[in-house]
C-alpha cells in the first residue's frame, strides 16, 4: 500500500528535529507527536525530568475491555554526529529511493514514525484495544526518561505486553543483555620520576587489576536466550605528568549481565578481585530482559511479522539494553518485544538511514498486534 504522504512527512519532520543527546532538547519533538495523538483521542501526559527533557505517555483506553492495554515504546533522543562528514544533512530527512537518511533515522525516529502512523489506525479499530504509547526522552544516556517513568509507573497503568520499537529490521527480539558500568579506584604514593622507589605507582596496579579481569570468569551457566555476561575494560586514566610517579588512577569498566547477576553482586566480585585497597563504585546499570518464546502472546507476534514481511522470525535476542530494562520490571515483567524498522547496523553512523518500507511494515505490524490484542489473543 505505501505510506501516505501525510505518514512520510511524519517521518521527515521526525528526523528534522535535532534531540542529540546531551543535550537532548526533547520537547519540541513531544509537542509535534503529541498534537498528533491528541488530535486522535489520545489522552496525553507530559513527564519532564529535567528542563526540556519531556517524555510522552498517550494513551486509548476502551470501555469495552477489561484486560490490561498494550504498550509501545520508543526514544526520542538521538547519539552525536561524530567528526566523520555526513554526505547527506543529518536534518534534512533527504529521500533517496526506499531510503530516507538523517541522525536518528535508524535509532530510532522511524520507530517513532511507526508507533504513530499505527497509533492514528488503532484509533479506528472495533473493537478498540486499550493502548500506551510511551515515548521517552534520555534513552541513550541510560534510560533517563524510562527511568523517571518507571518511578512513577502508576501512570501508564495496567499493561499486558510490551513491544520497544528499537532498530531490529522488524525482526521480533524476545530480550537484550543488562549493562553495568564501574569505575575502579586505585591509590599510590606520588614520588618524582626520576626516584620511583620512593613511590607508589597507582597505574601499575590499574594495569595489573586490567590484566586480571581480562580473563574473569562469572560463575554462571549461559543463560537460553541472552548467553554468558560479558567484561570489558573500556578505558584507563592516571597520573598528572609523565615526570611523577602516579598517586592515582581508574578503570572504566562495562559489564553486560544476564538474568540471575544482580548489580550489587557484580560489585563485590569486582571488588574481591580489585583487592581490598582499591574502590569499585557502579556508575550506572541497566537491567537485563528476557521473555519465553512459548508465552501465547509471543507466538500471535510472530504469526504476524510472518503474515507481514513473508519472513518466519527465529528465537533471538539484541546485543543492546533497550528501555525496557527500565520499564518491563517496573510493569510487573509483561511479556516484551524488541521489534522496530530501523537497521541495527546503521544506529550511530554516520550516513544513518532506514528502509521506508520497513517503516511502513512496522506500521502494518503494531496495527495488526493491536487489533489482535483486542480480541483477546495471546493474551486470554
Amino acid at each position: 500500500m505505501g505510506l501516505s504522504q501525510k505518514e512520510l512527512l511524519i517521518l521527515q519532520e521526525l528526523i528534522s528535529f535535532n534531540t542529540i543527546n546531551p543535550p537532548g532538547n526533547e520537547d519540541e519533538c513531544a509537542s509535534f507527536i503529541a498534537d498528533i495523538l491528541e488530535d486522535c483521542g489520545y489522552h496525553v501526559m507530559r513527564l519532564e525530568f529535567a528542563p526540556r527533557r519531556t517524555s510522552l505517555l498517550a494513551s486509548l483506553k476502551s470501555d469495552k475491555q477489561g484486560r490490561p492495554g498494550v504498550c509501545f515504546c520508543g526514544h526520542m533522543d538521538t547519539v552525536p554526529l561524530g567528526d566523520t562528514q555526513w554526505q547527506w544533512d543529518p536534518f534534512g530527512a533527504q529521500i533517496v529511493g526506499d531510503k530516507i537518511y538523517g541522525r536518528g533515522a535508524s535509532d530510532m525516529k522511524s520507530g517513532l514514525a511507526a508507533m504513530i502512523m499505527a497509533g492514528t489506525r488503532i484509533t479506528q479499530l472495533d473493537p478498540q484495544p486499550n493502548v500506551v504509547l510511551v515515548f521517552t526522552a534520555g534513552e541513550e544516556t541510560f534510560c533517563e526518561g524510562a527511568r523517571y517513568i518507571a518511578n512513577n509507573f502508576e501512570v501508564l497503568g495496567d499493561v499486558g505486553a510490551l513491544i520497544v520499537c528499537e532498530p531490529t529490521s522488524n525482526r521480533p527480539m524476545l530480550g537484550h543483555k543488562g549493562a553495568i558500568h564501574l569505575r575502579v579506584k586505585t591509590r599510590g604514593i606520588s614520588a618524582h620520576a626520576s626516584m620511583p622507589e620512593l613511590g607508589d605507582n597507582a597505574i601499575y596496579k590499574a594495569a595489573d587489576i586490567a590484566l586480571r579481569l581480562r580473563d574473569f570468569k562469572f560463575g554462571m551457566e549461559k543463560h537460553h536466550l541472552l548467553g554468558k555476561p560479558t567484561i570489558n575494560v573500556g578505558t584507563i586514566s592516571g597520573g598528572i605528568n609523565i615526570n611523577s610517579v602516579p598517586d592515582s588512577a581508574q578503570l572504566g569498566i562495562d559489564i553486560r549481565t544476564i538474568p540471575g547477576l544482580e548489580p550489587q553482586k557484580v560489585l563485590r566480585l569486582l571488588q574481591e578481585t580489585a583487592g581490598e585497597d582499591t574502590e569499585v563504585t557502579i556508575i550506572n546499570h541497566a537491567f537485563p530482559v528476557a521473555t519465553d518464546p512459548d508465552h501465547p502472546w509471543i507466538k500471535v507476534v510472530f504469526n504476524i511479522v510472518e503474515q507481514v514481511t513473508g519472513i518466519s522470525p527465529s528465537i533471538e535476542a539484541v546485543p543492546y539494553f533497550t528501555d525496557a530494562s527500565a520499564l518491563t520490571p517496573a510493569l510487573g515483567n509483561p511479556p516484551t518485544v524488541i521489534l522496530g524498522p530501523g537497521e541495527p547496523e546503521m544506529a550511530h553512523k554516520t550516513d544513518e538511514y532506514c528502509h521506508i518500507s520497513k517503516v511502513e511494515h512496522a506500521a502494518d505490524i503494531y496495527t495488526k498486534i493491536a487489533e489482535k490484542w483486542a480480541t483477546g489473543q495471546g493474551y486470554d
